[in-house]
């Protein structure tokens, strides 16, 4: 499936004379990270990944908003910023600054990603890509192409745990948090997957 879905970007990628950009949706813990970086791995320079988990809002921010017990969910995010930074990487006329998510410190970096003007394939995962509401709604009209990951649910959840107690939560605490938390952004997300061009059902291989 990997072979394929490289395949699909390099011809997104094309000849270079027009940027395209490929969006990887789904829900938490569907595998979108992964997939972005084997597919940025196989198309090298000719890519680069902008992740929409650079848009988290400050812990501070969320605490000021009374938001931060639901971290991940779609209001938790500047959607707007988003949105206006794929348009400036659209036009495609200069060098764009992005931000990136460090989640052993649950913070992001602002301007760590640059992605300059000459590449000709921008990759973008993340979980609200096709959201058909606003702020999110101008999203789906940015990306050329979207790809919507839905690997098994049981694994998925077990990913989540998993990763949420290697970032410092206890067993019990992740849990908790996957359940209430994570599960209550994977139904807002998984009611979007008919706006993917492609559904990946299962882990690539």
């Amino acid at each position: 499936m990997y072979s394929e879905l490289i395949s699909r970007a390099e011809r997104l990628a094309g000849d270079g004379r027009r940027r395209r950009i490929l969006g990887i949706a789904g829900a938490p813990g569907a595998g979108k990270g992964t997939v972005a970086e084997r597919v940025l791995d196989a198309l090298g320079d000719r890519a680069v990944l902008v992740p929409m988990d650079g848009f988290h809002l400050a812990n501070a921010q969320l605490r000021r908003l009374g938001r931060a017990d639901r971290k991940g969910a779609p209001d938790t995010f500047d959607a707007a910023g988003y949105v206006a930074l794929l348009r400036r990487i659209r036009e495609g006329s200069e060098t764009v600054f992005a931000p990136s998510f460090h989640r052993e410190i649950e913070e992001s970096f602002a301007a760590e990603i640059a992605v300059d003007p000459d590449v000709p394939l921008i990759i973008t995962e993340g979980n609200y890509l096709l959201l058909d509401t606003p702020p999110w709604a101008p999203v789906r009209g940015l990306l050329d192409e979207c790809w919507f990951l839905a690997p098994d649910d049981d694994e998925r959840v077990q990913r989540l745990i998993d990763r949420h107690v290697r970032y410092g939560r206890t067993l019990a605490e992740a849990t908790e948090w996957v359940h209430r938390s994570d599960e209550r952004n994977a139904a807002v997300v998984a009611a979007t997957r008919d706006r993917a061009d492609l559904i990946v059902e299962g882990d690539p291989s």
